[in-house]
Parts: C-alpha cells; structure tokens; sequence
C-alpha cells in the first residue's frame, strides 16, 4: 500500500463514517451541513478533493448539542463519540466520531496518549452578539482557551511557518506547554472556553466557528471560499497524513513506509 493507496482507504472509511452520522442524525432530527475542505470538495470535485484527508461536517449549536446527548450512547455499534468531556486525552474543543478498532496516530495525538481512530469531525457553531465589543470578546476567549487546551496535552503542535521561523515557533510552543501545564487544571479549560458563547443584549446575524477560531465569522447564508472553483496551485495542495494508520482489518500504513 503506497501513500495514494492509504489516501483512498482513509477517505472510504471517513464515507463510511458520515453515512452513518447522516443516518443517525436523520433519525434524530439533527440538521448537520458540510463545511471547510468537505464543502468544497463536494462542490468542486464532486465528491473529496482528491489530495484532501479529512471530512469536516458542523451544526448550528442547538444541534450540536442534540447530537452530542444522542450520540453519548446511542450511536450503531462499531462507533464512539469522542469529546473534551469523555475522552482526558482529547485536546479538541468540539466533537469527532472515531471508527473503533481503527486507528490514525499523529506525532500531536500520541504524545498526548490519544488513542485516536480514524474519524470524522464535527464542529458546532454559535451566534455572535450584535455588540462589536462583545463579539471581540467572544472570538478572543475562543482563541485563548484553543491554544491553551491544545498546549496543554502536548508539546508537539502544528505551527504555521516552516523554517527558522517554524523552528522557533515549535521551540516556543514547547516552553509554554510546560507553562500551562503548571499552571492551568484541564478540568478548567472547557469551562472558561464556554464564556464564548455568551453575551448579553441582541444577537447578531453573524456565526462562528468558536473551536476554529481562525475563521471568519459568516452569516448563515454565506460562504466563505472566495474563488473556490479555481484548482490551487500543486505545491499548495497539501495531504496531512498521519504518522500511522490502521485500517481495522489486519492492514496498517506508516509515514514513510507505506504498509506492513
């Protein structure tokens, strides 16, 4: 099994994930909406974009929430929620369903002891006050207790420049999760990251991915993709394959050694 090889695995078995989510969220009543790469990949590609390793699906916060309480214990075996909540190694701020007896190990997940499968990502977004003060506030905690969560349960962190710079971003990265792993209790990080989703007075007609807060806010017609038909460039077409990979049927696949 070469790298195009487990590209396509991984991709069939995060379809067969979302069937399922699909099914049960249908079930349920749970609306749910492709969203980042999936979105586009479903409207440019026809299906994934073809170097992409993931699927990102995400719900308003009311069916988030539905979900998660659902999914807690009624999901078809074969499946488990994974959440901030149920899972002490899990940095997320927000939800995936792993495939049990899979898995897909990255260099974040295994030095956080993350037992991680392979999944599908589900992101709740939520509201933003019409108060420009207030909305500055929310994306501000987002972004702070993100950080703080991800730095807590690792050292090794994705970091945006490659280089000297990416060099002394990583080091930094490593001298803070010390910090903050002195300083800051887990069980507290989910409870100050939820202050994002509250304010007072009117709400605004603008949403936010407040686990992703890089993103811009949108409204809820909106898209965010710009010129999304146009095909990036090949040295912008990235694939984030993991360090391993266990397709649950006897076949794995390590970085930089295809199977075994």
């Amino acid at each position: 099994m070469n790298d195009a090889e487990a590209l396509k695995r991984l991709q069939e078995t995060e379809l067969d994930i979302l069937l399922m989510i699909d099914g049960f969220c249908k079930e349920h009543g749970i609306a749910w909406f492709m969203d980042a790469g999936t979105a586009l990949g479903a409207m440019r590609h026809g299906g994934f974009i073809p170097w992409d390793d993931d699927i990102d699906i995400s719900m308003l916060r009311d069916d988030y929430d539905r979900f998660i309480e659902a999914a807690r214990t009624g999901l078809p075996e074969g499946y488990s929620l994974q959440t901030f909540d149920n899972n002490e190694a899990f940095a997320g701020l927000f939800a995936k369903v792993y495939k049990e007896d899979t898995s897909f190990l990255t260099k974040e997940t295994i030095e956080a002891g993350c037992e991680q499968g392979i999944f599908v990502d589900i992101f709740p977004y939520d509201v933003l006050a019409a108060d420009a003060s207030q909305r500055a506030r929310q994306m501000k905690i987002a972004r702070r207790w993100q950080s703080v969560s991800y730095l807590w349960h690792a050292k090794t962190i994705t970091v945006p420049h490659k280089g000297a710079l990416g060099a002394v971003e990583r080091f930094a990265c490593r001298i803070a999760h010390h910090i903050v792993h002195a300083c800051v209790r887990r069980d507290s990080i989910e409870r100050h990251f939820a202050e994002s989703q509250r304010f007072e007075g009117p709400a605004s007609d603008e949403y936010m991915l407040v686990s992703w807060p890089a993103m811009k806010p949108c409204k809820k017609k909106d898209h965010m993709y710009g010129d999304w038909r146009t095909i990036p460039a090949p040295e912008d077409r990235r694939t984030h394959l993991p360090e391993f990979l266990d397709f649950g049927d006897g076949s794995v696949w390590h970085a930089g050694g295809g199977a075994s």
